[in-house]
């Protein structure tokens, strides 16, 4: 299966698809300022320890929780606000979620690179708009898309003439409230653009606990090794100090303490999946 052979510049010091790991990281949501640092100035000093790029990640806007009465945020303003602050007092690039078309241009004032959700992955208005901004575009594959249908995605960004665009593994839907990940789609997709797995939504359990989602943390090593040894360019990882009270996907996010212990796991097999790929 032929490889996507370029490199895609997502920052000017962070490249996917070179010979480091790439990792996106943070809380679900931007609850707040003192989050956002706590969480990001420790994986900050664990990935410089590792040798992985840091990209962080917060949502000023969960548009697609399972209730309408579920937290979503603390808007674009006030989560842009807190982003800003966040990149300009930890010196680290930001990912973050636009919804919505007339989001990309605002958010691109404050953040390197716009993420696509995976239920918005064929929105093409959206992608267009993600694309003219000139920032990286990271799109989530679809719980509903197969992976070669990605490629698509891919073309609408690359059409505005945007060619920092790349993808994201987050599992298929399942049956009812589960999600399943079929390591076929790391090297389908990487066809096309480089691939980041995502570890903690491939655990996620849409709709699992009612009107919000569960998950089952306690996977997401096997999952995330599984990856590594398949090959992939990076990975999303949500982290919280307290997951259990995160206001947003705390089932499914790896505690904060435990980020040392995962990330050097990761990253060995990382080095070791590249020693092996051909």
């Amino acid at each position: 299966m032929e490889k996507f052979k370029d490199v895609v510049q997502v920052t000017d010091s962070i490249k996917l698809g070179a010979d480091r790991m790439v990792l996106f990281g943070g809380p679900c949501a931007a609850e707040s300022y003192d989050i956002c640092m706590e969480t990001g100035s420790h994986v900050k000093a664990l990935c410089a320890k590792l040798g992985i790029d840091y990209v962080f990640k917060s949502s000023f806007d969960k548009a697609n929780r399972t209730s309408a009465g579920s937290y979503r945020g603390p808007s674009i303003e006030g989560g842009l606000e807190i982003l800003s602050r966040v990149k300009k007092d930890l010196q680290v690039p930001i990912v973050t979620d636009v919804h919505e078309s007339y989001q990309c241009e605002e958010a691109a004032v404050v953040v390197d690179v716009l993420q696509i959700p995976a239920f918005l992955c064929r929105q093409t208005d959206l992608l267009r708009a993600a694309a003219r901004t000139g920032k990286a575009v990271k799109i989530k594959k679809g719980q509903f898309m197969a992976p070669e249908d990605m490629k698509y995605a891919v073309d609408k960004v690359r059409e505005e003439g945007n060619n920092k665009v790349f993808l994201t593994e987050r599992g298929a839907s399942f049956g009812y409230h589960t999600l399943v990940v079929d390591m076929r789609s790391l090297p389908v997709m990487r066809q096309y653009t480089p691939v980041i797995f995502d570890v903690t939504h491939s655990v996620q359990q849409p709709g699992g606990k009612g009107g919000s989602s569960g998950g089952q943390r306690e996977f997401a090593p096997f999952l995330a090794r599984a990856a590594a040894a398949t090959g992939v360019d990076g990975f999303f990882i949500e982290t919280h100090p307290n997951p259990e009270k995160a206001l947003s996907d705390g089932p499914n996010m790896i505690p904060l303490k435990e980020m040392e212990k995962f990330l050097t796991m990761l990253k060995q097999y990382w080095d070791l999946g590249k020693q092996q790929q051909l």
